[in-house]
């Protein structure tokens, strides 16, 4: 049984609750007009369903707002508020059934159009159900939060690729169109419902991905001139007013929309410099391969690189495209240097410092070095000998001494840094030219030496003119390069041409003769290719004549004849015919012998030339067979046709053909071949090293060869000896470690 102090405190709080809902009317009218006010309130609050067929009541706003007034008077509002959320929530399933709707349709025919009318449907029932302004933002505030709540926890997952899909058509309109007012609509409809700030990052994505679709249509393969400047005027007039709703929405003014923009637009901007630099970085080998027309991909890739850090994935995707398409047995040697001169200057042009280069050429480089005849096509460019094709120099470089690497000067006042990323080795030296980074594969430039003098005789040899203003040309510019007394020799070899010339003229004017030798001087020229062949007939007579008249005007010189070189112009009278022809001396040689008797075996004709392979017989048979001049009867016999045969059926296809030679370059011994030579007179050093101390090492061989007089080979030249040595069995490696052959 309560206390009095109990029913006394109850009832001070009965009528303390009487009073503020009374408010001090007399008798209960103050309560029954709160009793009033709530059931209008309510009634006013309670949601509609939109799909009810008869219209919703009409309420006097005046009535409404006193209504409210009398209950935050009573500071029932409160209890207002949650009576209002709770049958919000209580009527959340017509939205629900709403959203399934619409949702079940776009899964089945997959049109963003179902999605916008899913949201336009969905604002319909957010204004339904909102209370008026006059009501005070508490109670809007509140019920946006709780419609937003309800509504985004039945969305299904289909609904952000919907909202995507939906996005995405608004990107598709023309842009000399103004926007259409269904995107701004539904733009609206995307702040109301609080849209954009859920799905930010999707929205974001559908531009990204706008971007990348352009500049992947518009500039793929487009490398003559600079894209850049095309897609920044595209993003100005496409992708900024496109931003301007979902990014800068509630801006006032052109100011106040930059600032809002200014964070989203930086990383769109980003993207697009992104985007090309991707495209760029895997087009790059292709772009190399176009250099000079190019250059404007070359000027968007610095750009780009400037604007995004992917240095080293361009590196990485060169280096592998090289690899897959370039260093590889079935690329041309000339084309691998055309490639590495081109990815040069492309690199230079996108970073100029030269770490980009660095890092990509080192490959390069060092598998032209094993190439064994990078050299002579370098060298071939250096004396302009390669009219057939592309050439390494550029005409308009100019012609300058070789650039030795330079130390950095510390106290220069305009010395830089290495950049960042330059690895150790890395040096930051003045550009060099073209010719100069080409020789630099090779510790030497003695190796270039020896090439310049081996192709420089091969050329005057091949001379039929007797004009030298070409080759003095090119040794004069070889002088500048290499330096005068490297030189020497070839100056040796031009004043030899210049004497033969005179010494011929000197024995013509003596004794009139057919034959023109050229005299070189042995000791100065590249090893020529020895053989043992001797002219027959009127062709050992002539040489002994002109020997003789020689011996007169240099008795102090004799003639060391190498009768399988040079040409021989023949003129032959046969029965019925004359012919003419410019052979070699082993097929004047031949074609002599016939002059004695019809037929000849293979086998007699070479015991009367000296020795000569059986292969290079039948091949010089063949040019007059060939010619219809010589017809083979029977296996190795060959008859003279003094008389032309009638040609029979099938005839053109029995006679042998040979291949047409052009013009071949005399045979001097390259320096491959040369240093092959050299390096077998030091086998038996290696030969007994193995012998006395088993398995050794390329070093340890390395280290002991240079006791042996006059070895001045690399150890890259002694590793490609020992793989030789090896292919012919006579050692063997493992883990390093070369031993002899058994």
């Amino acid at each position: 049984m309560a206390s009095s102090a109990v029913r006394a405190q109850v009832a001070a709080k009965w009528q303390e609750s009487f009073a503020r809902l009374n408010r001090t009317e007399p008798g209960i009218s103050g309560l029954m007009d709160f009793s009033e006010a709530w059931t209008l309130a309510t009634e006013y609050l309670k949601p509609y369903d939109l799909h009810e067929p008869k219209p919703r009541p009409q309420y006097d706003m005046r009535q409404v707002r006193i209504a409210f007034d009398i209950i935050n008077k009573c500071r029932r509002l409160p209890v207002m508020m949650e009576v209002f959320l709770e049958d919000l929530h209580k009527s959340q399933h017509l939205i629900a059934r709403e959203v399934d709707t619409y949702m079940s349709l776009y899964e089945a025919n997959s049109d963003p159009e179902t999605v916008r009318t899913l949201i336009f449907r969905l604002v319909d029932w957010y204004d339904a159900w909102k209370p008026t302004v006059e009501l005070g933002q508490t109670i809007i505030s509140a019920y946006t939060l709780s419609f937003q709540t309800h509504l985004f926890s039945v969305l299904p997952a289909s609904f952000a690729c919907g909202v995507k899909s939906l996005v995405a058509s608004t990107l598709l309109s023309p842009v000399s169109q103004p926007s259409d007012p269904r995107d701004r609509a539904m733009w609206q409809a995307f702040d109301t419902l609080s849209l954009i700030e859920r799905y930010e990052t999707l929205i974001a994505s559908v531009g990204y991905e706008y971007i990348e679709s352009y500049v992947h249509t518009t500039c793929t393969g487009a490398w003559s001139e600079p894209m850049l400047p095309k897609l920044r005027s595209w993003m100005l007039e496409k992708i900024v007013p496109w931003m301007l709703w979902p990014f800068a929405r509630g801006a006032t003014n052109a100011e106040e929309a930059k600032t809002m923009m200014q964070g989203v637009g930086s990383r769109f901007d980003f993207h697009m410099h992104k985007t090309l630099c991707d495209l760029r970085t895997r087009e790059i080998f292709d772009i190399i391969v176009d250099f000079p027309d190019s250059m404007g991909a070359l000027e968007d890739l610095k750009e780009c690189l400037q604007r995004v850090d992917q240095r080293t994935d361009l590196v990485n995707s060169l280096r592998r495209a090289n690899q897959k398409r370039l260093l590889h047995p079935g690329a041309d040697t000339k084309d691998i240097l055309l490639q590495y001169v081109s990815t040069i200057k492309c690199l230079r042009i996108v970073d100029p410092p030269g770490v980009l280069l660095f890092k990509v050429a080192d490959p390069i480089r060092r598998y032209l070095r094993d190439r064994p005849d990078t050299i002579r096509c370098i060298v071939a460019s250096l004396v302009g000998d390669g009219e057939s094709g592309d050439s390494l120099i550029d005409d308009n470089e100019p012609i300058q001494p070789l650039q030795q690497p330079e130390m950095e000067n510390y106290a220069d006042p305009e010395w830089t840094p290495e950049p960042v990323d330059a690895g150790p080795n890395f040096r930051a030296n003045k550009t060099s030219d073209i010719i100069s980074t080409l020789v630099s594969i090779y510790d030497s430039k003695d190796l270039f030496i020896k090439e310049l003098q081996v192709l420089l005789a091969q050329r005057l040899l091949a001379l039929k003119d007797g004009n030298l203003d070409r080759e003095r040309r090119n040794v004069e510019i070889l002088k500048i390069r290499f330096g005068e007394s490297a030189l020497q020799v070839c100056e040796v070899m031009l004043r030899d041409m210049t004497d033969s010339r005179r010494i011929d003229q000197h024995i013509q004017s003596q004794k009139l003769s057919v034959m023109h030798p050229t005299i070189i001087s042995r000791h100065f020229w590249p090893a020529l290719e020895t053989s043992d062949i001797i002219m027959p007939g009127q062709f050992q007579a002539l040489q002994e004549q002109y020997a003789k008249e020689f011996s007169t005007f240099k008795p102090d010189k004799g003639l060391r004849w190498l009768p399988h070189l040079g040409r021989i112009h023949v003129e032959l009278e046969l029965d019925d015919r004359t012919i003419e022809a410019d052979v070699p001396p082993l097929e004047a040689a031949f074609i002599e012998l016939f002059s004695e008797k019809n037929t000849w075996t293979v086998d007699d004709l070479i015991g009367r030339v000296g020795s000569v392979t059986r292969g290079a017989a039948l091949k010089a048979l063949a040019t007059w067979v060939d010619m219809q001049i010589l017809k083979e009867t029977s296996e190795n016999v060959f008859r003279l046709l003094s008389v032309a045969e009638e040609p029979t059926e099938g005839s053109a296809c029995s006679a042998p053909k040979i291949a047409d030679r052009g013009e071949e370059l005399p045979p001097v011994i390259s320096v491959q071949q040369q240093q092959a030579e050299q390096m077998r007179v030091y086998w038996k050093f290696i030969e007994g090293m193995l012998t006395n101390l088993g398995s050794l090492g390329l070093d340890r061989i390395q280290a002991m060869l240079r006791l042996a007089p006059g070895y001045d080979r690399t150890i890259e030249q002694l590793g490609s000896f020992m793989e030789a040595a090896k292919r012919e069995g006579l050692v063997t490696v493992r883990d390093g470690m070369w031993k002899l052959g058994k």
